[in-house]
């Protein structure tokens, strides 16, 4: 085991939104803008921004890692540009306001059509349709989550029916 697979999760977190320079086994260096760190295996993901919006991301395995030097702390702009990578682009999109609309229409367009549907969670946020299905924010097909995959089949195709409609 290696020094910085010693280190705890709350070291690593430190890490994390900052550029660094990674120094691994075999005369490898790495930089890039830390993701995150695995807990478990103190692998490092980077990102790092090419030319045409397009980002790389690589992965430094914990084994291989010798030392970590932080070149540049990330803003409060670089954190929002990290925490975007791997969010769904419908997600983006949408303000709060945005979202309690889509969620009212979409629960009224059911309701209309005679399909049971409640809310659930603290904020009211996910809807539950008929007691064997959710629906998070933003409210589309993806974001249905059932353990019956005919009924989850068919509320998609609704809702996708619907947002169609819609447009």
């Amino acid at each position: 085991m290696n020094d910085w697979q010693r280190k705890s999760p709350l070291d690593w977190e430190t890490y994390v939104n900052k550029m660094v320079k990674v120094a691994a086994l075999e005369k490898h260096e790495y930089k890039g803008w830390v993701l995150t760190i695995d807990p478990v295996s103190a692998s490092i993901v980077l990102a790092t921004f090419l030319e045409n919006k397009k980002v790389s991301i690589s992965v430094v395995l914990g084994h291989a890692v010798q030392e970590v030097e932080v070149l540049e702390e990330g803003d409060d702009e670089m954190k929002e540009q990290l925490s975007r990578i791997f969010a769904p682009e419908e997600s983006k999109a949408y303000s709060l306001e945005e979202l309690e609309k889509r969620k009212n229409d979409l629960k009224t367009w059911l309701e209309t059509n005679h399909i049971p549907v409640t809310e659930q969670g603290e904020s009211g946020r996910t809807l539950c349709v008929a007691g064997v299905l959710t629906v998070d924010p933003p409210y589309g097909p993806e974001e249905c989550s059932s353990s019956n995959e005919i009924i989850l089949s068919r509320v998609q195709g609704l809702i996708q029916g619907y947002l169609e409609k819609q447009q």
